[in-house]
């Protein structure tokens, strides 16, 4: 049998030679440099406007957190109030001393602005030494000025254990913890049981009849360079001594 050939069969490639690739004109380096500079631009300027934004509400947020750290102190000393009742309670004579106990509430000057201080009796206290003291203490919230040249009002808080000496008064105290900064207004406003308000108290005052407030107001604002933050607060007091008859 004749044996079966397969032809011999060549491919053969031909092509051409590919030519050089030609490099990028010098009008078209300067376009995508320009188009390169204007999405840098853009970009970094989104980024400074998040890092500003960002800086703006970490700043507020500080002076948000400040403020109600604040109230919530002042809503726990008030919660915590001590107020003597009836029969215990009497109305002070003229030459009588003031009552230890007393609920105080009236206007002072700071530098040349108009704040509220706040003076009442707490079983809330606060050591502030070494020593574990228990008892009634004496609370006094006041404004006060500091700073040099620029100045600034501080929110400060004043805790003093009960017994007191014979002589013993408030006073201002560096030493006293500052509650909160840039105060703008610390006021306080009065509710007796017919929820009528009144700027003043005084559970010592033959006007209100000895009586203590039923609940209070708290206002308070903080004003800095990102702006004013203002803050109110309604307390129902837990006990308060009613009018005299």
């Amino acid at each position: 049998m004749d044996r079966f050939c397969l032809p011999d069969v060549r491919v053969i490639l031909s092509g051409r030679k590919p030519a050089n690739n030609a490099g990028f004109t010098l009008m078209e380096i300067l376009i995508a440099i320009f188009i390169f500079s204007i999405v840098m631009t853009t970009i970094f300027g989104t980024f400074n406007g998040v890092i500003s934004r960002t800086e703006a509400i970490k700043n507020g947020m500080g002076g948000f957190e400040m403020a109600r750290t604040c109230l919530n102190r002042i809503s726990a000393d008030l919660n915590a109030i001590y107020i003597e009742q009836k029969p215990l309670y009497h109305p002070p004579d003229f030459d009588d001393p003031p009552d230890p106990y007393r609920l105080i509430g009236k206007e002072t000057f700071a530098g040349s602005k108009n704040f509220s201080q706040l003076r009442f009796a707490s079983t809330d206290h606060l050591s502030m030494t070494k020593s574990v003291e228990n008892g009634i203490a004496e609370i006094v919230y006041y404004v006060v000025e500091e700073g040099y040249p620029e100045s600034s009002f501080v929110l400060k808080r004043s805790d003093v254990v009960y017994p007191y000496d014979e002589d013993y008064a408030f006073e201002e105290k560096d030493s006293d913890p500052v509650l909160c900064e840039d105060i703008e207004e610390f006021s306080v406003i009065f509710f007796d049981e017919d929820e009528n308000e009144y700027e003043k108290w005084d559970s010592d005052s033959d006007y209100l009849k000895y009586a203590t407030p039923y609940a209070l107001k708290i206002k308070l604002k903080i004003t800095n360079s990102d702006g004013v933050y203002a803050f109110e607060t309604k307390i129902s007091l837990s006990v308060f001594r009613k009018a005299s008859e």
